[in-house]
């Protein structure tokens, strides 16, 4: 096994950690790992994240099932949408999107840049929300059975497109708009990263067959770095500890752009 494979393994690892520690970012790491580490295109690396976040996030959801922190009905009201959309996406609009996508004198816009500058925006959002998040429980406003769904539309829009599982959309909109503590946010969100992911995966029309003996050792090491990061959970301060976090997020989104629009 090389450097380059083992670092990648590491590195799963650090995205189960943060799926555990703050329910989120999962996907933020590993679309950059696998496209500028590992040398995955664009399309791929999307397809292939949703696998990973979807499992990792799949066992954490479970975990938090028997713990009691899920709430069901509204997981299937804000996750049902979510893997419609996100698994609608993969199957149906990712393919028909051309390869070169605008060739006009020195500029050219392909698929892949279009994914990874969109997902480096995306990135940039949460880094923002990451960094001046102040989620209180007592800010909660009345249920919203219609804007619950319309996030629900949006994250598997988001899902679908970058690979992204969107847990720092659901987390907000779970406490604000469901009315659920922080805890059973947290719980229910990685339940509906988990069915949203898988949906979209399974949508996926790969141009190549999928690489299973590389895509489950280092979903297995995502998986182990989610047990991790909930034991870290329970000793780190949360709020701390997604500040820093979304100033490391800020930084790679930067670093993404650059890449791609600037770096030759």
């Amino acid at each position: 096994m090389d450097f380059l494979a083992i670092s990648g393994y590491f590195l799963a690892l650090l995205v189960g950690i943060s799926l555990g520690l703050v329910g989120s970012g999962g996907s933020i790491l590993t679309v950059p790992i696998l496209v500028y580490l590992l040398g995955f295109d664009a399309v791929t690396a999307t397809g292939y994240s949703l696998f990973v976040v979807g499992s990792t996030a799949l066992v954490g959801g479970l975990r938090n099932t028997f713990q009691g922190n899920v709430d069901f009905s509204i997981a299937m009201l804000f996750g049902i949408p979510s893997l419609i959309t996100a698994y609608l996406v993969r199957a149906f609009l990712i393919p028909v999107i051309p390869h070169v996508i605008i060739k006009t004198g020195g500029v050219i816009v392909t698929k892949d840049l279009l994914l990874m500058v969109l997902f480096a925006v995306i990135m940039l959002l949460a880094a923002i929300k990451m960094i001046r998040s102040s989620v209180q429980t007592t800010e909660v406003i009345n249920v919203s059975n219609p804007k619950i769904i319309l996030s629900g539309v949006i994250t598997g829009l988001l899902a679908g497109a970058v690979g992204a599982g969107g847990g720092f959309l659901i987390i907000p909109a779970l406490v604000f708009l469901a009315g659920l503590p922080m805890k059973k946010a947290v719980g229910t969100s990685l339940f509906i990263i988990a069915i949203q992911s898988l949906a979209g995966f399974a949508g996926d029309k790969f141009e190549q067959a999928v690489n299973w003996k590389f895509l489950i050792p280092f979903t297995l090491a995502a998986i182990a770095g989610i047990f991790i990061g909930i034991v870290f959970s329970r000793k780190i301060q949360g709020e701390k500890l997604k500040t820093v976090f979304g100033y490391f997020i800020l930084l790679m989104g930067i670093y993404i752009v650059a890449k791609e629009l600037f770096i030759k």
